[in-house]
């Protein structure tokens, strides 16, 4: 037993094992070639967080889900780093829209280079992905462009606010757009590329966008709930930048419905100066004794069993079975 890709994934199978690592290392030089540039400082800013690393969780997906046709089929590496390149360029945007400092354990590249070579350089990544794309013909560039225009769309849905909708239905739907569409691609890029059946092809997509949402959730919660750095951030992060995560809208409007005046209290340390250490210590000690943040675990829960339970269709197998040990990783990371 071998333990590859994000969160620890155990792969008991070695033919699998040894397809995935091959299928990782051709990713990295991928990335690696897609983001060289005739001139140097571009080749340096592009491949800035290539080279910090990172879970590779999307493209992991793709060689798992490549594995319900042939996944040695031509297009499955290139449609992974199509998907990582994506990912890629987001984060260099989200950094500068964020004011983010570090990214990956590296200084960010907004921080580093400033925020306009920040901004060109993810839209560098985003044109080396659609050349990429090119090659693999027109119904990848379609899944590709269907995807980016939901993950643009829950961006602006983040940046403009709920605007009258219930918070936390308009919060999940910036995380569809904005996590679970390109995840969702990942699957659906894997079995595609792989000659996958049409019916696996759907069910991987709607695995994809399922995990994707747990993936995400269980960072909301662990961003709470951890006293380690098993988010790749300080705990109390997001609290403390002032985002409105799952937990905390839970408890918004728990508050709003109870009218508890421990809930309300709560709630006002929220929107005072987190960047106080002591206030953000006591917000942080009160949430994790709060229901709202096993409210917010059960959420996650929630849907990563939806995405396990859309495997049930799948031919068993070690493909299937590493599919499942996702879902069991990411139920693992919530608690």
């Amino acid at each position: 037993m071998s333990v590859i890709g994000p969160f620890g994934l155990s792969v008991r199978d070695r033919t699998l094992e040894a397809d995935t690592q091959a299928g990782l290392a051709a990713v990295e030089e991928g990335l690696l070639e897609a983001t060289k540039s005739d001139v140097p400082f571009i080749t340096e800013a592009a491949q800035h967080l290539v080279r910090a690393g990172g879970k590779r969780f999307r493209p992991l997906l793709v060689l798992l889900a490549a594995q319900f046709g042939d996944p040695y089929a031509p297009g499955v590496v290139p449609s992974a780093v199509v998907v990582e390149l994506t990912h890629l360029a987001t984060l260099y945007h989200d950094d500068v829209m964020d004011e983010a400092e570090v990214r990956r354990g590296v200084p960010s590249a907004n921080a580093r280079w400033g925020n306009s070579v920040a901004v060109l350089t993810g839209d560098f990544l985003f044109a080396r992905a659609s050349h990429v794309l090119a090659d693999l013909g027109p119904e990848a560039v379609r899944v590709q462009a269907e995807a980016f225009e939901r993950l643009v769309t829950g961006q602006i849905l983040e940046t403009a606010g709920p605007r009258g909708r219930d918070p936390i239905e308009h919060y999940l739907d910036v995380l569809a757009g904005k996590t679970g569409s390109l995840i969702a691609v990942s699957g659906r890029f894997g079995a595609m590329m792989s000659g996958a059946d049409e019916s696996i092809v759907n069910i991987l997509t709607q695995y994809g966008e399922r995990l994707g949402m747990a993936f995400q959730l269980a960072d909301d919660v662990l961003d709470i709930a951890s006293d380690s750095h098993e988010s790749g951030k300080t705990p109390g992060t997001d609290l403390r930048e002032g985002i409105a995560t799952l937990p905390v809208l839970h408890l918004r409007q728990q508050a709003e419905a109870t009218g508890a005046p421990e809930d309300r209290e709560l709630c006002e340390l929220l929107a005072g100066d987190l960047t106080d250490d002591a206030r953000h210590a006591e917000v942080l000690r009160r949430l994790r004794a709060h229901p709202a943040l096993e409210q917010a675990r059960q959420d996650t829960l929630r849907y990563a069993a939806e995405a396990r339970s859309m495997l049930a269709p799948l031919p068993a197998g070690p493909a299937k079975a590493a599919l499942e040990g996702l879902c069991d990783a990411v139920a693992h990371r919530a608690g």
